[in-house]
Parts: C-alpha cells; sequence; structure tokens
C-alpha cells in the first residue's frame, strides 16, 4: 500500500511536459503593428545590403591604376588615360576623367570640376541611406505604440469579463512584449548598418578627395 500511494503521489506531482512556441506564432501575437514593423525590417536588410554592395565595389580600386593614369599624362598620352578611365567604373576614374577633360584649362577651374565630381560621387553614395537613419527612430516608436495597444487589450477584457486573470491579460501581454522586441531589434540593426555604411562612405571620401591632390599636384609640376 505504501509503494503504491508513493507512486501516486509521483504521478500527482509530475511536471507537465514543456511546450515549446514557434517563431511564427510568436510573431502572429503580437497583432497588427507587426505588419509595419516587419516591412520596415525588410526595407532595412534591403537598404544595407544593397548599400554595402555599391559602397564597397566603389572602394575598391587597382594599386596601379592612379600610376597608370600618372605615366600616361606624363608621356602625353591624354586619349590613352581618359579610355582606362572609362573602362574602370569606379568614383575615382570617374573623378580622373573629367579633370582630364578639361587639361588645358586654369587649375582653379579644373581644381573646381575635380571637387564637384568628388561631391556627386558621394552623393550617389548616400543614395536612400537616409532612409536606414529614420527607420532607426520609426521601428521603436511602433513597437511603443504595440505595448500600448497590448495594455488596452489587457484592460478591455478586464472590464467586459469583471476577473483580473491570467486569461485575460495573456494576449495583451504577448502583443505588449513581442512588439517591444520586435521594433527594437529593427531599429538596432537600422542603426547598426546605418553607421557602419556611413564609415565606409568616409574611407571612399578620403580616397576621392587623396586622388584630387594628387591629380592637382601632377598637373602642376613643372614641364605639364
Amino acid at each position: 500500500m505504501r509503494l503504491l500511494q508513493i507512486v501516486s503521489e509521483s504521478a500527482a506531482t509530475t511536471v507537465p511536459a514543456e511546450q515549446s512556441i514557434s517563431l511564427l506564432e510568436l510573431v502572429s501575437r503580437g497583432g497588427w503593428v507587426m505588419f509595419p514593423i516587419g516591412f520596415l525590417a525588410l526595407v532595412s536588410v534591403y537598404l544595407i545590403v544593397e548599400r554595402f554592395i555599391t559602397i564597397n565595389r566603389a572602394g575598391k580600386v587597382d594599386t596601379g591604376f592612379m600610376t597608370n593614369i600618372k605615366t600616361m599624362l606624363l608621356d602625353g598620352k591624354i586619349d590613352a588615360a581618359l579610355s582606362m578611365c572609362r573602362s574602370s567604373n569606379t568614383p575615382i576614374a570617374r573623378l580622373l576623367e573629367k579633370g582630364i577633360k578639361r587639361l588645358g584649362k586654369p587649375v582653379k577651374e579644373i581644381e573646381s570640376a575635380v571637387e564637384n565630381t568628388g561631391k556627386l560621387e558621394i552623393y550617389k553614395l548616400e543614395k536612400n541611406l537616409s532612409y536606414l537613419g529614420i527607420i532607426a527612430g520609426i521601428a521603436p516608436m511602433l513597437g511603443f505604440i504595440g505595448t500600448i495597444s497590448g495594455v488596452i487589450n489587457i484592460f478591455y477584457k478586464i472590464s467586459i469579463s469583471a476577473d483580473f486573470g491570467i486569461q485575460q491579460i495573456s494576449d495583451g501581454l504577448y502583443e505588449k512584449m513581442v512588439t517591444s522586441a520586435a521594433g527594437l531589434m529593427v531599429g538596432i540593426i537600422a542603426h547598426i548598418g546605418f553607421h557602419l555604411l556611413n564609415t565606409m562612405i568616409d574611407r571612399v571620401t578620403f580616397q576621392l578627395e587623396s586622388t584630387t591632390v594628387e591629380f592637382i599636384d601632377l598637373i602642376q609640376e613643372p614641364g605639364k
């Protein structure tokens, strides 16, 4: 009898099997706010990947490119230098092409044309980058809206049931926590992507400025 009693008590106190929730189900608990947050997440990933590829490609320049251009210009091979610039689809090549086309004009005019081309190339690299900054600010706000919506849902269920139980507050808590977490995650991703891409653009800007100085020094050399 004693053995049967122990087995019976053990069975009664057995912890129920742990239940898991899928990611899709968890996201669905966030309610309608998850739709705009999900849209912002997709836009952020697209912008980060697209701009990363573009900026990374713009920053890759053959180490011997400027040396070859310099040699051609010193040898008077202007057409060859222009042809080489046109064959290289990079901001530095387009900057040098603009400067070479202006050869023979006053140095100030050449320098101004080259600098304006550099600014235009940087502007192209920064295209749509500001949207990441906007998303970094908006996504957490949408999460906060989801938090408010979840709290409203909790109080509404309590008001119509007159019962302050876990069943009445669980759905609202899900919506509150899921949307807050999702909004913060999207905001953090957009924030990191924005600053990472800006750092990459700064490097390209430095390359363009260095090339501009080197080119202007070259055309001012005696005998050029």
